[in-house]
Order: C-alpha cells, then structure tokens, then sequence
C-alpha cells in the first residue's frame, strides 16, 4: 500500500491537534506551522493528481483488512482534483487570515486543519459511514470557525447553520440505518453491488433511502428550499473562512455524484436513482433562479457572492439531474472556476472594505476609497471572471455546459436560467463598480493607510489561478473527461476496491 494516501487526513489532524497544545505560544509559530501543513497539502495534492493519472483507482486498506469488512480510502480523478482545489484554497484563506483575521477569536488554524481534514476524508473515504464521520468533523470545525470572532450577526447566523445540520446528521444516519438493513454493508463499492442485485420488495426502501440521501447533501450544497442558511451565514464570517466556505457546498456535490452516480448507478435502469434525479432537475433549476434573483438584490459584496455560491450550485446540480458524462466534466471544470472567484470575492470584499471610509462592502453607501487604482483593477478582472466573460475560465466552462447539454431533451431550460442568471451577476457587478469606483470622491483621511501588499497580492494570485485555468484548459479538460468517464463506469470502481471478494462471489457486475 502506498501511504501518502492516508497523509491528506493524517497532516491535518496532527497539525490541529500539536496547534490546540502550542495555542500559548507566538502567534507567529502557529501561522509558519499551518502554512507549513496547507503547503504539504497542496504537494501531496499533486501527487494525487498524478497518480490518479497513471492509476484510476489507488486504494488504502487501513490495518490491510480487504473490503467490504474493513475501511478503505479509495483515490480516483474525481477526489483527486477535489483534493488539489481544497488545498490550494485553504493555502490562499491561511496566508490571508495571518495578515491579522486570525487574531479575532481563539483556535483559529488549529480549527482550520480539523476542517480540512474531514474535508480530505469526505472526498477520499470509500465507505458511507465514514462519510458521515468525516462530514461531523467538518462541520465541528466550521460551526467554531463561523463563530470566530463573535459578534451578534454571526452567533444568529451560526445557530441557524448549527439547528440544520443537526437535522441533516440526523437524517443522514437514518439512512445509513436503512441502508444497512437491507443490504449488511456500508462499504460504496459493495452497496453498489448489493443495490444492483437488490430485490424488488426492497426497492420502496431504497427509494425511501435515496431520498434522504439527496435531502442530506441537499443541505450541504444549498439545494432549495435547503439554501436560506446560507446566504446569512457567510455573509457573517470572516473573510477568510467564508472563502474556506466555499468548497463546503462543493463536497455536497461531492457526495451526491459519488453515491447517486456510484452506489445507486451500477444498475443502469436503477429506479431509486431515477427517482432522485427526477426530484432533482426541477429543485436545481428553482436554486438557479433564486440565486440569481438573490444576487441582483443583494446589499453588500459579502451577501452577493453568498448568492453567487448558491447559483453556482444550481447549475452543477442541474447538470449532474440530467445525467449525462459530457454534461458532468463540463461542470467539473466549471467547479473550479466557481470555487475559485466566489472565494476571491469573499476576500475581495473585506479588503475594499478596509480603505472605505464607512460602509465596509455595502453597495447603497457611497464613499471615499483609498487605492482606488489598485482595488478597481483587482475589482474589474475579478468580476470579468466571476461573470463568466471572456478571457476567463467561467466563460469556457459555461460554453461547455451549454454545448454539452445541447442534444437533451430539457436543454432550454438550462440555458435560460444559465443566460438569465449571468445577466443578473453583470448588472449586479457593473453597479457594485461604479458606485465604488467611479462616483465617490478623494479619501479624506490623510494620511491614508497604506495597501496590504500581502492581501492584495493573494487576491491578484488567486485571479490569475482562473486566468491559468482558461490558458491550460485543454490538458484539464482532458483531464476531467477521463473523470466523468470513470464515474460513469462503476462497475470499474466496484471491482478496483472489491477485487477476490467480488470474483469469489461470482457476482461481478459489467
């Protein structure tokens, strides 16, 4: 076995733990050693990457117990790129936060490196149980990293994202109940198997069980009516974890491409799963419209971007309901221009809102700004990319969704909540940039504080990852094909993990 698949779960958990035990000494000596762990992450990432190249499945089978009675970590292109996105992010939201957002509260990296490691084991873990256990880990982590820094907005905000994901835990362990009732393993690959195999008096149950299923990751990726926590609750963080927020509706996705594409689609005919698309579809689509209704009325850059992540969602859930592989790795490359630019707005906002006289990031006060030229510049790229115009990596993407899913039968509907909703993004913007930037007059503290070069330039570097995306997009489409394909072949993925177990039993599936 190779063990530098287990170093994504293990770095962060040691790293957090060692942090909660130096938390008295200089702050300085906990900023080096997390950017030091989110370093190691985003190398071993790439490692992830490549091996997932070379092999399309790498396994790790912890105490080298053979699936399905043991637990096993399972990589393949999907969890790889997944992993390489999360560390990459997590290095940008740790080297602005030690700028000074880190002091606010108590904990602050060591709670950082707990999230990521349940954020790494969600994508990497092969079992519906320590899914859920990576997923409590999570979402431990971020109910203290929203709260951090106190204040009565984000103690509203935070019991409201607490209350409804007790709920979801709560529902996702009466279906991992139900799932195990009738089949005798949570293990992904034999779940598979057994669900494929199922009889037809356990199909209500099954349907029951995927229903909660899509209602739990719901939850996560801010599926209406699931999302009205999301908007208050990263809006109220702190600029540097809500940008770590938002890959959290990303492993949502996540969950909801590995189990309904997976588990419930080796049987291609698979009722359970057909029911859940067809749920599916029309929620998407109302999520999309919302989102986008949501960001042209929004009052603040924070509260627009939160709308951004909802409506970015409603499109990767749209493509993923209508079940198709050229569809899915159009939207995987869209999930990395997303993730990337809603989290540079998040850091974008608190950083104009630093060299505004009053009024922080809300669009209905106009006043002085310092920096003007700097701050604009950064804030027209951003937006250029974040509305999907070209140059950048949102206007592929887009294209690619809408020439993938133009041959489906339901293909209108798509492209007019996408067109529609991109609309209501450039007028949002174009109003956000002209109130700021061109009608306030010359800043009247003098002298003026001087730019944080060290913020500034992890925004411009993250804008310019987006850029990259659009330059190198060919060998990552390529890249992303091959991971839609693996997807769509699960049988691929339930013989990798399963191997003599499954050939013993004669019950190999093709």
């Amino acid at each position: 076995m190779n063990h530098l698949m287990i170093l994504p779960i293990v770095i962060p958990l040691v790293t957090g733990a060692f942090l909660l035990l130096m938390y008295g000494y200089n702050i300085g000596r906990q900023r080096s050693l997390s950017v030091a762990s989110t370093v190691l992450l985003v190398v071993l990432a790439v490692w992830a990457v490549l091996q997932a190249d070379v092999a399309d499945y790498t396994l790790y089978r912890l105490g080298n117990w053979q699936p399905p009675f043991g637990i096993v970590l399972v990589l393949d292109r999907l969890s790889a790129i997944m992993l390489l996105l999360t560390a990459l992010l997590s290095l940008f939201c740790v080297l602005y936060a030690s700028r000074g957002a880190d002091r606010a509260g108590s904990h602050f990296h060591a709670l950082l490196q707990f999230q990521l490691m349940g954020i790494n084991g969600a994508f990497l873990t092969g079992d519906l149980f320590n899914l859920f256990v990576f997923f409590e880990v999570l979402l431990i982590a971020s109910y203290a990293l929203l709260l951090h820094g106190g204040g009565r907005a984000r103690s509203r905000a935070g019991l409201h994202y607490v209350i409804i994901n007790l709920v979801g835990s709560a529902l996702f362990l009466l279906a991992l109940g139900i799932l195990y009732g009738l089949t005798g393993t949570l293990n992904m690959a034999d779940l598979a198997r057994s669900i494929a195999n199922a009889p037809a008096a356990d199909l209500p149950l099954l349907k029951a069980a995927s229903l909660l299923l899509m209602v739990v990751f719901g939850v996560k990726a801010a599926l209406l009516p699931l999302l009205f926590w999301l908007p208050r609750a990263y809006s109220a963080a702190s600029a540097p974890v809500a940008a770590l927020f938002a890959i959290m509706t990303k492993v949502g996705f996540y969950a909801m491409v590995r189990v309904f594409l997976v588990v419930f689609g080796l049987d291609q005919g698979a009722p359970a799963n057909g029911t859940v698309m067809a749920w599916l579809w029309p929620m998407a689509l109302v999520t999309l419209a919302l989102g986008g209704i949501g960001v042209l009325g929004a009052a603040s850059l924070r509260t627009l971007t939160a709308y951004m992540v909802i409506v970015s969602m409603g499109i990767l859930l749209a493509a993923l309901s209508l079940n198709d592989q050229k569809l899915l790795a159009a939207s995987l490359f869209y999930l990395f221009h997303t993730t990337c630019m809603t989290a540079v707005f998040f850091l974008l906002a608190d950083l104009i809102g630093r060299y505004r006289e009053h009024g922080y990031d809300r669009f209905s006060i106009i006043s002085p700004l310092s920096h003007r030229w700097v701050l604009g510049s950064l804030f027209l790229v951003a937006a250029i990319s974040l509305a999907s115009l070209p140059p950048f990596s949102g206007f592929i993407s887009k294209a690619w969704i809408l020439r993938s899913s133009s041959h489906l039968s339901d293909y209108l509907w798509l492209w007019a909540a996408i067109l529609v909703s991109g609309l209501f993004i450039i007028a949002a913007l174009s109003r956000a940039g002209s109130g700021w930037f061109w009608r306030p007059g010359e800043c009247t503290i003098k002298p003026s504080p001087p730019l944080d070069s060290a913020r500034s330039s992890t925004v411009a570097v993250m804008i310019a990852i987006s850029f990259s995306l659009s330059l190198f997009a060919q060998p990552i489409m390529e890249y992303v094909e091959a991971a839609a394909e693996l997807i769509y072949q699960p049988s691929g993925y339930v013989n990798a993990v399963l191997g003599d177990y499954v050939r013993h039993s004669g019950e190999v599936s093709e």
